[in-house]
């Protein structure tokens, strides 16, 4: 089952971050069809958050068709996200670890990586679309 996280600095709203998390966990296939979403209490609990915050995160998947509510049950994944290709996926990760060692023993901190490797991605997309 998924562990929902919040990161306030993301800049995104909390609703966004648990709806981000699931969509990504789906494409990972860390999600799959049938598989149970945290109930909201639990999530609640968990983040200390409103659950009108979950409930609108839950509904916007659903409305996506990636989820459904079963009442009384709780929310299930209908859909998956995976493109049938993880297998390509351990190469690149194990890459990526690599890489993110290597910035370690650099010296840069947690929020140094994540700034280079968006500033980066960002950059690298631009570039592949001009």
């Amino acid at each position: 089952m998924i562990e929902f996280h919040l990161d306030e600095r993301s800049g995104l709203s909390p609703y966004l971050q648990l709806v981000r998390q699931v969509r990504q966990a789906m494409r990972l296939g860390l999600l799959r069809e049938g598989d149970q979403l945290p109930t909201v209490k639990d999530v609640v609990a968990r983040l200390a958050i409103n659950p009108n915050t979950v409930l609108k995160a839950y509904r916007e998947l659903e409305h996506e068709g990636l989820v459904a509510a079963r009442p009384g049950v709780g929310t299930f994944v209908s859909a998956t996200l995976t493109d049938g290709s993880l297998a390509a996926h351990g190469p690149l990760r194990q890459e990526l670890r690599r890489w993110l060692a290597k910035a370690r023993r650099a010296g840069l901190d947690e929020e140094s990586i994540e700034a280079l490797f968006l500033t980066t991605f960002r950059t690298s997309a631009g570039e592949e679309i001009a």
